[in-house]
C-alpha cells in the first residue's frame, strides 16, 4: 500500500508542475526589472565610471543620482579632471564615459584607435561660456570679443583695466580661469584668442569651477570665465558681462544660448561612451536614461537643453552603437541637430 500511495503522490506533483508550465497567467518580474533600462530588463548592477569636464560634471551627477533611484544595483561614479584629462583616461580605456565641454580632437581619436577604443559621441546640452566680474564692478558691464582677446592673449600688454578701455579704472586685473586640461580653456582660447592654447599664463587656474567662483567673488577688480551653470548658480555673488561679438552686447541666458545669439561663446556639451562599455546593459540603460530625461534634468542642473531632434538623433546613435564623431573639426556655430544626424567619422 505504501508503494501505491507514493506513486499517486508523484503523479499529483507532476500534474501540478505541468499545469504551472502551461499557465497563461503573466509572471510578475517587477521586483527584478531595472526601470531605467526599459521594459523586460533584468535587474541591473555594476559600476559606471565617468570623468572629465567640470562643466559637464553637474549634469552627470544629476543623471547618476536619478538613475540610481530606479536602479539601486548600479553605482555611477563621477570625477572631474577636465576635458583633456578625461579624454586621456577615456582613450586609454580606463573609464566608461568621458564628459567633455568640447568635441574630441584628432590626436585623441588617434590615441583611442591605438588602444582599440571605439566610442559613441552623445551631445547632451548647450552651454554659454560666461565672462564674470565681481558684484562691485559697475564699469565692465560689456566687453567686445577684441577686448577679451587683448586681455587674455598670450602676447597681451594688458595689466590694468585702464589698458582695456580708457575710461576704466587704473586698477590691476586679477584673472581667474580653467586650467589647460579644460575643454573650456581650449574653447575660449580658440574662439576668443584665435588659437587653442593662446592664453596668457599669469592668471589663477583651477579645474574646479567653484574655486573660480570664489576667486572672482572675493576680488573687486577680478575677471574670470567658466560654464553658464556655475554662473547661474552663483549670480547672487557675480555679474555676467555682456559680450559683443559684432552684433551688439548679449547677456548669457538660457534663451540666448539656445538660439545662438550669445555668440561666439555658445557651445554643445558631450558624453563620450566607450563602445565596449555600451555593450554592458547597465551602461546602455544609463545612456538611454540620460537622453530620455535630459529635458527634465538638464534645466534642474542649470543647463540649456538641446532641440528634440538632437536628442532623438543621439538616442539612435546609442541604440545602434554608431561609433565616431561628427563634431570633431566642425566649424564653431554649426547646427547641433545637423551634426548629430550626420554619419560619424571614425
Amino acid at each position: 500500500m505504501r508503494k501505491i500511495y507514493m506513486s499517486a503522490f508523484a503523479l499529483v506533483v507532476l500534474a501540478m508542475g505541468l499545469q504551472g508550465c502551461t499557465s497563461s497567467e503573466p509572471t510578475d518580474n517587477s521586483g527584478t526589472e531595472g526601470k531605467g533600462g526599459g521594459a523586460n530588463t533584468a535587474k541591473l548592477s555594476g559600476t559606471i565610471s565617468v570623468d572629465g569636464s567640470s562643466t559637464v560634471a553637474p549634469f552627470s551627477e544629476a543623471f547618476g543620482e536619478e538613475f540610481g533611484k530606479e536602479n539601486d544595483g548600479v553605482k555611477v561614479i563621477v570625477a572631474q579632471s577636465g576635458t583633456g584629462g578625461g579624454f586621456k583616461k577615456f582613450t586609454s580605456g580606463e573609464i566608461d564615459i568621458a564628459g567633455a565641454s568640447r568635441p574630441i580632437e584628432a590626436e585623441e581619436i588617434a590615441a583611442a584607435k591605438e588602444k582599440g577604443v571605439e566610442f559613441v559621441e552623445v551631445p547632451i546640452s548647450f552651454d554659454g561660456l560666461s565672462i564674470v566680474v565681481n558684484k562691485e564692478n559697475t564699469f565692465a558691464t560689456t566687453l567686445t570679443v577684441d577686448e577679451l582677446k587683448r586681455i587674455w592673449a598670450a602676447d597681451t600688454k594688458v595689466k590694468t583695466w585702464k589698458d582695456v578701455r580708457s575710461d576704466f579704472p587704473a586698477e590691476p586685473i586679477k584673472l581667474y580661469g580653467p586650467g589647460t586640461d579644460s575643454g573650456t580653456f581650449d574653447y575660449f582660447t580658440e574662439v576668443i584668442c584665435g588659437k587653442k592654447g593662446n592664453s596668457r599664463k599669469d592668471y589663477q587656474p583651477s579645474e574646479d569651477d567653484n574655486v573660480l567662483v570664489q576667486g572672482v567673488a572675493g576680488d573687486k577688480f577680478s575677471l574670470g570665465y567658466f560654464g553658464f551653470a556655475y554662473y547661474d548658480l552663483n549670480k547672487d555673488k557675480l555679474t555676467a558681462v555682456k559680450v559683443d561679438g559684432g552684433k551688439g552686447p548679449v547677456e548669457p541666458t538660457t534663451e540666448t544660448i539656445a538660439n545662438g545669439t550669445y555668440a561666439p561663446l555658445s557651445r554643445p556639451l558631450f558624453l563620450y561612451v566607450n563602445k565596449k562599455s555600451l555593450d554592458r546593459p547597465e551602461v546602455k540603460a544609463f545612456l538611454t536614461f540620460v537622453l530620455d530625461k535630459a529635458k527634465d534634468l538638464i534645466p534642474s542642473a542649470d543647463g540649456v537643453v538641446l532641440p528634440d531632434d538632437a536628442y532623438a538623433a543621439a538616442r539612435e546613435r546609442v541604440e545602434k552603437g554608431v561609433v565616431g564623431s561628427t563634431f570633431s573639426g566642425a566649424p564653431t556655430g554649426a547646427s547641433v541637430v545637423d551634426l548629430t544626424k550626420e554619419t560619424p567619422k571614425q
